[in-house]
């Protein structure tokens, strides 16, 4: 009841001003009927607070997101569903939901009459333009008597998550040379396939099994000797995102490093389809293995959330990268570099892995004067002149371009790339 007198709108402490009026009138004037307004007037917006108070615990409310992951620019549909649980009517319902300002304004729906244990369902849609996490609620239910004598506010405390995942781009299927590791004992020999005599064995080793035992094998040897534990070839790839904050350039939406973000999470949903066992490592200390069991979900969720860090160096990327360099495929996707970051990346190519750098000019993101645009047309010359002598394969990024486009030059020979180190150190040759 104390909450309903609280919640008494402008007109229901109108309606009380006017019965205290009204009976002090009748006092003096001697009025009975004047009297029985006054208590009409004050007990009409009594029985509406009682109203309200009583029925304001009484509701249910919940509310489903379909779906729960979206890419930027699409749609979500928001469906609340409110459900009266007592066995009185209620009054007219104003919902809001309340959203973050990157998801647009806050929805308000009003509803009508409820009847007894009656529901009712509203459904909205929201729209985000930039990747990340966001809280859908609470909702906050505005409560009224028929009359308008009294609004009671209720706020559900139940939020749900929204996750905006970049944009995914379907890729044309290329070969990537370099891209097969094996694992376990499999790995870096050739199986002889001539029959049994030229079985791959190894030394006995305490606890094998002895079904196992070679005994051809064995026999010319002199040692005891069992057959190698077949296990199967998998191509594994690691997709390294550069996140140094002074590597990207632009604002936004259109920022480099959310074309890098898009064009990393297009990648890696390619190789995972094409049976790939996928690492994701940025500079921010992420490192994700995605494989045919975790689904793209992990990945397109960490992606959502990665940003640019201050702290991050060259150095930190290489660092993330060997702690677990088991081979396979390394493909960069790098902001601007300088030469001299350009020649510490060449570490990485110490295991024979196969590199390929997609090489973005931030430089191009920006407007530049004419000077201005010369000295960084040149810089990232050098720096991709840089990693084509130490091995990698380097696919320069501009402003505009559309991975699927560019996505065959990943599979090109090393030919093709030797011809383009030539004609960037002639070019560099020229500048200079």
């Amino acid at each position: 009841m104390r909450a309903g007198l609280r919640g008494l709108t402008t007109r229901g402490r109108s309606f009380l001003a006017a019965a205290v009026a009204a009976a002090i009138s009748a006092g003096i004037l001697g009025e009975k009927d004047l009297l029985r307004v006054a208590v009409l007037l004050a007990v009409l917006p009594l029985l509406a607070a009682l109203y309200v108070g009583r029925s304001r615990y009484k509701l249910a409310c919940h509310r489903s997101l379909e779906p729960h992951r979206v890419p930027v620019g699409a749609s979500a549909r928001v469906v609340l569903r409110l459900q009266n649980m007592s066995r009185l009517p209620t009054g007219t319902l104003l919902l809001e939901d309340r959203l973050p300002y990157a998801l647009g304004s806050r929805p308000r729906v009003v509803l009508e009459r409820l009847g007894a244990h009656q529901a009712s369902s509203v459904a909205y849609t929201v729209r985000a333009d930039v990747r990340g996490r966001y809280e859908v609620g609470p909702l906050v239910v505005r409560m009224t008597d028929p009359f308008g004598l009294c609004e009671l506010t209720r706020a559900f405390p139940g939020i749900d998550r929204l996750t905006v995942v970049p944009q995914v781009a379907p890729l044309p299927s290329v070969r990537l040379a370099g891209a097969y590791t094996g694992s376990g004992e499999s790995r870096a020999r050739s199986v002889a396939v001539h029959g049994e005599d030229d079985a791959a064995t190894r030394e006995y080793r305490r606890g094998d099994d002895l079904r196992r035992v070679h005994w051809k094998s064995t026999a010319r040897t002199g040692e005891l000797m069992v057959r190698r534990e077949e296990q199967p070839w998998e191509s594994r790839a690691t997709v390294l995102l550069d996140t140094r904050a002074y590597g990207h350039r632009g604002d936004g939406p259109t920022a480099s490093f959310e074309w890098a973000v898009s064009a990393a999470a297009s990648i890696t949903v390619h190789l995972r389809q094409a049976g790939y066992k996928l690492r994701l490592v940025t500079g921010s200390g992420g490192d994700v293995d995605a494989g045919e069991g975790t689904g793209d979900g992990l990945l397109l969720d960490h992606l959502a959330e990665v940003r640019l860090d201050q702290r991050v160096e060259i150095t930190t990327l290489i660092q993330h990268v060997r702690q677990r360099a088991d081979g396979g495929l390394i493909i960069g996707l790098f902001g601007s570099l300088s030469s001299a970051e350009a020649e510490l990346l060449a570490g990485l190519r110490a295991n024979g892995a196969t590199c390929v750098c997609f090489l973005l000019d931030s430089s191009a993101w920006l407007n530049l004067p004419a000077h201005a645009r010369a000295e960084a047309d040149q810089a990232h010359d050098t720096a991709a002149l840089a990693l084509l002598q130490s091995g990698w394969r380097v696919i320069g990024i501009s402003h505009g371009d559309r991975l699927p486009a560019i996505w065959p030059q990943a599979g090109r020979g090393s030919q093709g790339f030797a011809l383009r180190a030539a004609m960037a150190e002639t070019v560099a040759s020229a500048v200079r």
